[in-house]
C-alpha cells in the first residue's frame, strides 16, 4: 500500500512538472516564432470591397506606425503634406490584441472614428525578416464597412 502511494505521488509530480513545461514552451515558441512586439511603418495598403481594389502607397503622402506591445496595439496616421485642418488629416486607435500562432485579433478599444470601437478585427500575420503582412475582412456593420484588408509593414529600428 505504502508502495502505491508513494509512486502515485511521484507520477502526479512529474506530470505536473511536464504539464507547466510544455505549457511554458508553447507560449515562448509563439512569441519566439512570431516576433510581433515592435514599432512597425505601413508601407502599403490594399483596401477590396464591393469588387474595387484601393492600393495606398504609404511612403509618399501619408505616414502611418503601428505600436505592439505584449497584449495592446496603437495606430497612428498623418497626412505628410501642409494642411489647413489637420484634424481631416490624422488618424489613431488602439486597443487589446490577442495573437495565437498567425492568428492575429485586434480588439479595438479607441479610435477615431468611434462607430468602429468595440468591434473585433481578425488578421492572418506573416512577419518575414523585418516585413509584417496583415491579411483579413474587416467588417463594421453598423457603418456598411465590409472589406479585404491586406497591409505591410516594415520595422522600424
Amino acid at each position: 500500500m505504502k508502495f502505491s502511494i508513494g509512486f502515485l505521488v511521484i507520477a502526479f509530480l512529474i506530470g505536473g512538472c511536464e504539464s507547466k513545461t510544455n505549457s511554458t514552451n508553447n507560449s515562448e515558441e509563439t512569441k519566439t516564432s512570431l516576433p510581433l512586439a515592435g514599432t512597425w511603418k505601413l508601407i502599403s495598403g490594399t483596401l477590396i470591397e464591393k469588387g474595387d481594389t484601393t492600393i495606398t502607397d504609404y511612403t509618399k503622402d501619408v505616414s502611418f506606425i503601428k505600436i505592439i506591445n505584449n497584449d495592446h496595439f496603437a495606430f497612428l496616421s498623418h497626412d505628410t503634406k501642409s494642411t489647413s485642418d489637420s484634424a481631416k488629416q490624422f488618424d489613431a486607435g488602439g486597443g487589446r490584441y490577442s495573437l495565437k500562432d498567425s492568428l492575429y485579433i485586434e480588439h479595438l478599444e479607441y479610435c477615431q472614428e468611434r462607430e468602429w470601437e468595440g468591434h473585433n478585427f481578425t488578421f492572418t500575420i506573416t512577419i518575414k525578416n523585418d516585413t509584417l503582412t496583415q491579411r483579413g475582412i474587416e467588417k463594421v456593420p453598423n457603418t456598411g464597412t465590409s472589406r479585404l484588408n491586406i497591409e505591410r509593414y516594415v520595422r522600424m529600428k
